[in-house]
């Protein structure tokens, strides 16, 4: 049996040393009961409260894997598109561009050519009005798909690996495109509700003030993230990504918002479609999509998701068949299937202030701990 004792204590040291104001961090493993250790505040404002296992992180980058990833994979096995589609072919304004000749595997694998990101918000919302409308976020997505077509790429696409917002930010785009739905429906109706989950979703910019209600009335509250200079106010139930903002808090590499409960429900769903168990995600496309992308010279990445190097935010002991994904805000998920082993911990690292890079050095300690108290002697 894990000492949950020695977690604990591990996450209290944590709030401690200024890692972050406090976090949840969820383990399963075998696919029974999680356990969840909530440690700290919810932020260092006055009278803020301690977190519960139900508190809501805003959980940046892992939106890639749990709605954009997870989307590819249910679009790709109904036959609604394939990983060597072009992105013109489906994104026909592209037809002709540098990026239009990338397929989607060379979005998933970051290594379409493109460059990790750019400040694409300064242009898309010059005065920080962020849309507050389906139809204002179409316009804003329309402006955005120009801007990357006029993007040069900055290597020859295949021959490494560059971690990109901006081809996630396509992605995100083309599941809409495949499914004619807006991302946030698809990811509800398809993905939480495969799940069976509600603590799980995006933020629209119309629905922060219910989504903040909603949030109390369940004792959990929203963590905080960063006091943002581009819109002038700290931000609570407002994704921290400037970029998704501009596009009204949905996109395909940011803005879901949830409890480390809820994301166990979605990484449970990979685990159990592994391991070749009913779970709604074909199994065959599961182990592509996990597998890292040999043909990639020096990448890490598999289909979306990373893969354990050396150093890794993993830690040394994870199997190699590991996956996971992080996220700017202070969040990380760790699968290992070789001994059933989910790892979620969500935290507001950039609150107060991005400049705290602690978690860098923590999240590989922590992940150590739990494999020696979940799995055993290394």
């Amino acid at each position: 049996m894990p000492n949950s004792s020695i977690i604990q204590a591990a996450l209290e040291q944590a709030v401690t040393d200024g890692v972050f104001p406090g976090a949840v961090l969820a383990v399963r493993r075998g696919g029974g009961q999680a356990d969840l250790f909530p440690v700290g505040l919810v932020s260092t404002l006055d009278a803020a409260r301690a977190v519960q296992p139900a508190t809501v992180y805003d959980l940046a980058s892992l939106t890639k894997p749990l709605s954009t990833v997870t989307a590819l994979i249910l679009l790709t096995q109904a036959g609604q598109c394939q990983l060597q589609d072009r992105v013109e072919s489906i994104l026909p304004e592209l037809t002709g561009s540098p990026i239009g000749m990338a397929s989607l595997w060379h979005l998933l694998t970051h290594s379409s050519g493109l460059p990790g990101w750019r400040g694409y918000y300064e242009r898309l919302s010059p005065t920080a009005s962020i849309p507050a409308t389906e139809e204002q976020r179409s316009l804003s997505r329309t402006v955005l798909v120009k801007l990357i077509r006029d993007e040069a790429l900055i290597y020859e696409r295949g021959v490494r690996s560059l971690y990109s917002d901006l081809g996630f930010m396509l992605l995100g785009m083309i599941v809409e495109r495949c499914s004619r739905v807006p991302l946030q429906e698809f990811f509800r109706d398809r993905i939480a509700s495969l799940a069976g989950i509600s603590q799980l979703g995006f933020v629209p910019t119309e629905w922060i003030g219910t989504f903040l209600e909603y949030a109390r009335r369940r004792e959990g509250d929203v963590a905080p993230t960063e006091h943002d200079t581009w819109r002038g106010r700290l931000l609570c139930g407002e994704v921290h990504d400037e970029n998704a903002a501009s596009l009204g808090g949905v996109a395909g590499h940011a803005g879901l918002f949830g409890t480390a409960e809820a994301v166990l429900a979605v990484t449970g769903a990979w685990l159990q479609a592994y391991h070749r168990r009913s779970s709604g995600l074909d199994p065959d496309l599961v182990k592509e999509f996990t597998r890292q992308q040999s043909s990639v010279p020096g990448s890490s990445w598999a289909l979306g998701w990373d893969t354990p190097s050396s150093p890794s935010s993993a830690g040394r002991f994870l199997s190699e068949v590991s996956f996971g994904h992080l996220g700017y805000t202070g969040t990380s998920i760790w699968i290992d299937p070789l001994h059933e082993l989910e790892v979620v911990l969500l935290s507001n690292r950039v609150h107060p202030t991005r400049r705290n890079e602690q978690i860098k050095a923590f999240r590989p300690l922590i992940h150590e701990l739990v494999y020696r108290e979940y799995v055993g002697s290394v």
